[in-house]
Order: C-alpha cells, then structure tokens, then sequence
C-alpha cells in the first residue's frame, strides 16, 4: 500500500513477495497506472525514483521489503468529461459508491474511448471523488472489462481509496461471478493456480507465462452451477485480480467465457449455435459480449469498519441465455 508526503507529489511502496523480481518499470506500471510507460521510465531515467534509496535502471529486478521511492511528475489536469450518463447505483454514503456497471461500458478514458466511460458519468453525477487514482481516475480503486457487468465500488475520498486499495491489494476482499462458459467441466469445483503474464507476440492479451519478468500469482476458484449439452453455467471466486484472469484460467481448463473474442474465438452467439439446432431453425443473436457479471463484492466499510456485501442481479442478456440453456431445443 503506498503511502503519501504532505505535498502528494512523493510515494512510497514497499515490495512484496508477489512482486518479488519484477523489473523496477513493471512494478511502478501497475502502481501508477495514470502514468504511461514513458512517463515512468522519465521518472527512473531524471532520479525521480529510488529502491531503498539508490538510484537504479528500469530493467533492475526487485526484491521483497525493498521500499521504492517515487517522485511523481505533475500529470495533466485533463479529466473526464462529464457525461449525463445513467447509472444503476447499488448504495451510495458519505465515504463510497457502488455501481451496477453495464457491459459494454468502459471504465476509465483511454485510447479510443474517450467518451461514454463510467468516469465521465461519475463526473456528472458526483461533486467530489478521489484523486489518488490521477484526474482520469478520479475515484477508481478496481476495474472491470469493458464487456463484464456488474459491482464497481467507487472511493469518494483519498483516504477511502486507500483504504479500500489496501483490502484489494491484501486480498481480503470477496469477489463473486457469475459466468456461462463454453464446455462442460469435468469437475464440479476446483482451484486454477497459474501465473500470468503480458502475451508473448499479442499486446491486447495475457497469458499463462512462468518465469517471466511480467509474470504475477493467480489463484481463481470456480464451481459449478449447471451443466448443459456443451455450456455451463458456474460461480467464480477471484482470489487475486490480475487483467484477464478469469477469463484466461476458464479458458485454460477448456472452458472459455461464452462470447470472449481474445480466449474463446468468438464475440456473438446465435439461438441455434447455444441449442445446437442447426442454422436453419433460428440465427437470431442472443448473445453479443463476454458472458460474465460481477455479481458480488463483500468489503470491509472504511469507516465503520464492518463488512458489507454489495450485489448485482444478472442483467438481461445473460439471464436469456441461462433460460434456453435451460428450456432446451423446442
């Protein structure tokens, strides 16, 4: 968890054993993900970054209990603009929010999403959020696919955000999904534990690496609800939050998110092709995104210091391809 000089230019983080050999520009990447890559190798290259205070290379190698010192550049005061966008709002109070975010829905401007981001509707709708997360974050302790619905909790304050940044970073934190997968496990319940990686040739993927530079633990628990001729429907239990995770361990075992374009190898599935009835009967889309919700999030409150559990019921599209699945071919 970082921790932050009076000025809020100044960062701290300490290593740990997950990050344990992790080049110095990956690690600074995933804790301060506002910055580009290039902005932080800057940083490293202009003595603005110190491992236990030596100044070191962007390809040096951490360890566990080094502290990494970070003298932030000031970022552009460019956020996102405020869009009257609706939102679905699970609970709101003086310290966070809670949002029922709907697929297709992106959470944070980026490249060729500028508009139409849940930061943006956030904006609008709320006067102050927390700034740890950069001015194009404003709020954000977690994310979400562009294509998964579901709980986001959103951070009102800076010390809120950390606070709940900490739980998410020290695991204690229950995440519950909801998935309709491609295949049918062989086992009813199981624990997938590989690590993943950035992919080796395919910038927009990860991938299950060992050994690697980028490589980081991932434990993700999955059990079965039903199973179908060629589909299941099953609970996912995220115990670490690396990009992609769920969807790469499912694929792993044979059994990819229905709808996943980058590990199952399609985007869109007609009535026909989930009942397996031929084209002839019905080619009628039912599914055009990822079929995974964020169903649940249980956290401890900030302030109250009590845990409250936050639930998102299964939007419409995924609740129709659950109901054929279902009734069958008629």
């Amino acid at each position: 968890m970082p921790t932050e000089d009076s000025s809020c230019k100044t960062v701290e983080f300490v290593v740990s054993s997950d990050d344990s050999g992790m080049r110095l520009d990956l690690f600074l990447a995933q804790k301060c993900p506002q910055y580009s890559r290039s902005q932080l190798a800057r940083m490293i290259n202009a003595t603005q970054v110190l491992v236990d205070q030596r100044r070191t290379k962007a390809a040096y190698h951490l360890h566990a209990g080094q502290r990494v010192v970070v003298t932030l550049s000031e970022l552009p005061r460019q956020g996102p603009i405020p869009e009257d966008i609706p939102l679905d709002v699970l609970y709101e109070d003086d310290w966070l929010v809670v949002v029922n975010k709907p697929a297709g829905m992106v959470v944070h401007p980026s490249k060729g999403h500028w508009q139409g981001t849940l930061t943006s509707a956030l904006a609008f709708r709320f006067n102050k959020l927390s700034c740890i997360g950069g001015p194009t974050r404003p709020g954000i302790v977690h994310r979400l696919d562009r294509e998964t619905s579901g709980v986001i909790v959103v951070a009102k304050n800076d010390s809120t955000h950390l606070a709940l940044a900490s739980q998410f970073e020290n695991r204690t934190v229950t995440k519950e999904y909801f998935a309709v997968v491609q295949g049918v496990p062989d086992r009813d319940r199981d624990i997938i534990n590989q690590p993943l990686g950035a992919h080796p040739y395919q910038r927009e993927k990860m991938a299950i690496r060992a050994k690697h530079t980028s490589s980081r633990d991932a434990q993700t628990f999955y059990e079965v609800i039903d199973r179908f001729e060629g589909f299941a429907t099953v609970r996912v239990f995220p115990k670490t939050g690396r990009t992609h995770q769920i969807r790469i361990h499912m694929a792993h075992v044979g059994c990819p998110i229905l709808c996943d374009r980058l590990y199952g190898g399609r985007s869109r599935i007609s009535k026909s092709q989930l009942l397996n009835t031929g084209p002839a009967e019905d080619s009628s889309i039912v599914l055009e995104r990822l079929a995974l919700h964020a169903m649940r999030l249980s956290i401890t409150h900030p302030e109250r210091d009590e845990t409250v559990e936050f639930t998102a019921p299964l939007p419409a599209d995924i609740r129709g391809v659950v109901q054929e699945l279902r009734s069958g071919p008629t």
